[in-house]
């Protein structure tokens, strides 16, 4: 229910209509509240002179519902997915939806995460509720303005599709007919919420609402923000982390024609010029004397070492229960198996490389981001530029990717920086390979595990070491409690296998690379560690690997469930597969959903081919069948490119990668058929609901890599695979 308190405002948009929202701040005006639409008009071109940018729902006389969205979309299907929360409560016509993305506010925070930000696979998650309350309670005073315009009960009346009906006379009238007056109808003290089996367009595969205008190319994302006057930057940064400009030579730079101006930053030097290509020529001819810095000679080699060393030093016990590692026997004992895993650090490689434009004026400062953080942006804008927040706009643009690395506000403040020095808008741009070497890397992990196993083949004891670098050490210290990164622990800190005695423990080790979050976060690493060992002890002990699971998941219903889909889907143990074809499998908890999945695997010419991928997810409610489809396929895309080529390595300092060429992405001949199946737990049943983005991706490199050992009788302990 949605109380009075909670849903707070109410008012009248220009020529009528009814608008809604839920902000407790105080109200405030935007001339350019949103600078960039997925499906409707520019929120800044608008004339209505009431319209509030904290306002989540409007309503025009002609019917047209707009909704302000402040999730990020970047590809995911947020634009669609939140619309449909609100038009099931609402009881609207679909095809009257526009959206709009939201300005920067706290207003808009994801109530899940607290802020305004996209992640954490939280879009749903967070907005499920407070969505569908937003549109039972418009449509709640819809009926109530209709019922006092006729005269007649609300109890009476019933809504179809955009409109209002009152069967014992026939009389009908139109949402927007009725926008003015429900704007004076009391927000109700609460709501009631449909019943899972009233649903009309939850739990329906529904086309996503963006596609259009992304196919039409009227889409902006950040790369196309061009306002009037703008230069284009590209940047020569310190190819070691943390290193600096001593001094340097523009004059080479300068006499390239259309070059504008040369500017010097603490990590590197900004060339501008009216477009890319110029910008970019002037770069080449920069001579730029660095001071590398503490970092000069970091190596992957010495990082490794340094894990190595630290793994059991260092360690901080994470989770602990029945005797932990204690239980262990003296080492030499036939009964324990030990295995070291690794997994590298990764890149994000958004298809659309980093990018900001900013305009800094005596007015304030306005920013076009493709980001998934609006009040860090808008945080890093306004210590850039030297004022306060209050006076920065944000206009969030479509993304060409996210996967966590557009959490990040280098590029913002790279972008601000330069538009305050130089006097004129700037869009700074980074090419692929700054994108590659000068990104924030999915952790580098090294595994320590040891397990023994009882006169069954099962373990009573598994004990599992972690050490490498924190995230949130960086991002939010107060996050990291008794030296444990939650992030580099999850999806083995919880392990759900029955097993008596357990011990993980994390050692933060901190080599001095940059790291973020990247898809699945430590579930990525994590997944395959577990997974992949468990796979190694279930042949010692002589099982099956799904069998084995299934024992160790009694009590488990939701892992049950989506693995013996899985296993089924894929015909396991029982489907006689093509010569050389071989099936592993994996099954990972993360960010509130249930994954497994069956890879089906050969070997040709000595690399592993993936031919087939069978998914089943649950993931509470299935909001949008067709987007969770998508997400599965798409995090399949992102895992196994990782699994099969993703790898970053450094020496003297510097990234060794920078392009496509040596940091390779899955390619379209080598893209499995992905088969998904969606294992309903249901809105009624009290799960709670589970996240899509990410998902999908940490099962996929364990069962690939099990379907190898099954096909190799050998292990792989390391990630990308090499065989």
């Amino acid at each position: 229910m949605i109380s009075r308190r909670d849903f707070l405002k109410v008012g009248i948009a220009t020529g009528g209509g009814l608008l809604l929202g839920f902000s407790t701040l105080a109200e405030t005006r935007a001339a350019d509240a949103v600078g960039a639409h997925a499906n409707g008009p520019d929120a800044s071109a608008s004339t209505e002179p009431d319209f509030v940018p904290n306002a989540w729902v409007r309503i025009a006389p002609d019917g047209q519902i707009t909704l302000v969205v402040s999730a990020s979309e970047m590809g995911q299907g947020a634009m669609t997915v939140l619309p449909m929360l609100i038009a099931e409560e609402l009881d609207a016509e679909w095809g009257r939806f526009v959206t709009e993305f939201a300005p920067a506010s706290q207003t808009y925070a994801n109530p899940l995460l607290g802020g305004q930000i996209t992640g954490g696979s939280a879009t749903v998650r967070g907005f499920y509720t407070k969505m569908r309350e937003v549109g039972a309670t418009a449509r709640e005073m819809l009926l109530q303005a209709a019922a006092r315009q006729w005269g007649v009960s609300a109890n009476s009346l019933i809504t179809e599709p955009g409109r209002v009906v009152h069967p014992a006379s026939g009389r009908v009238a139109q949402y927007g007919d009725l926008a003015e007056a429900a704007a004076s109808v009391p927000v109700p003290g609460s709501v009631m919420l449909k019943s899972e089996q009233d649903f009309r367009i939850i739990g329906k595969p529904t086309p996503r609402l963006d596609t259009p205008i992304k196919v039409n190319g009227q889409a902006g994302f950040g790369i196309d923000a061009q306002p009037e006057d703008v230069r284009t930057a590209v940047i020569e940064r310190c190819p070691v982390f943390g290193g600096t400009v001593k001094s340097f030579d523009a004059a080479a730079a300068k006499a390239v024609k259309g070059v504008i101006e040369v500017i010097g930053l603490p990590h590197g030097v900004a060339v501008l010029a009216r477009d890319y290509w110029t910008a970019e020529q002037g770069r080449q001819q920069l001579k730029i004397d660095w001071d590398p810095g503490h970092l000069a000679d970091l190596s992957s080699e010495g990082i490794t070492q340094a894990l190595r060393e630290g793994v059991e030093a260092k360690a901080r016990t994470a989770t602990k229960h029945g005797q932990g590692a204690a239980a262990l026997p003296a080492s030499g004992s036939k009964s324990v198996f030990r295995a070291v895993y690794q997994a590298p650090y990764l890149a994000h490689t958004c298809m659309e490389p980093m990018n900001c434009t900013a305009a800094v004026t005596d007015q304030g400062v306005t920013v076009w981001a493709p980001t998934q953080a609006q009040g860090k942006a808008q945080q890093a804008a306004a210590q850039a530029a030297g004022v306060d927040a209050a006076k920065v706009t944000v206009h969030t643009t479509f993304l060409g990717g996210g996967f966590g690395r557009r959490s990040e506000a280098d590029f913002v403040t790279e972008a601000v920086t330069l538009a305050k020095r130089h006097g004129h808008p700037v869009k700074v741009v980074w090419s692929r390979p700054d994108d590659v070497q000068h990104d924030y890397y999915r952790p580098i992990a090294y595994n320590e595990l040891a397990a023994e196993l009882d006169a069954q083949g099962m373990p009573k004891t598994w004990v599992h070491r972690i050490a490498g670098p924190s995230i949130w050490q960086r991002v939010a210290p107060s996050r990291v409690k008794d030296g444990i990164d939650p992030s580099a622990v999850e999806g083995a800190a919880d392990l759900p296998y029955g097993i008596p005695n357990l011990e993980v423990t994390y050692a933060l080790i901190d080599p001095g690379v940059p790291v973020g979050f990247w898809r699945s976060v430590g579930h990525s690493q994590n997944a395959f560690v577990v997974e992949c060992f468990l796979d190694e002890l279930a042949a010692h002990g002589g099982h099956d690997p799904y069998e084995y699971r299934r024992k160790l998941l009694k009590g488990q219903p939701r892992y049950l469930g989506v693995l013996e889909k899985a296993a089924e889907m894929a015909g396991w143990g029982k489907k006689t597969l093509p010569k050389g074809h071989h099936h592993g499998i994996a099954v990972a908890k993360a960010f509130g959903s249930y994954c497994a999945q069956v890879a089906e695997v050969s070997i040709e010419s000595g690399k592993p081919r993936v031919h087939k991928v069978y998914c089943a997810i649950d993931c509470g409610v299935a909001v949008n069948p067709a987007g969770i489809e998508a997400q599965m396929q798409s995090g399949i895309v992102y895992g196994l490119t990782a699994a099969l080529s993703g790898k970053i390595t450094l020496k003297d300092g510097r990234v060794q990668q920078q392009n496509f060429n040596d940091y390779p992405a899955l390619r379209i001949d080598e893209m499995p058929t992905v088969e998904v199946a969606i294992v309903g737990s249901g809105v009624d049943s009290g799960h709670t609901i589970g996240g899509i983005g990410e998902p999908g991706l940490p099962p996929i490199a364990p069962a690939v890599v099990n379907a190898l050992r099954a096909a190799t009788g050998k292990p792989q302990r390391e990630l990308p695979i090499q065989l």
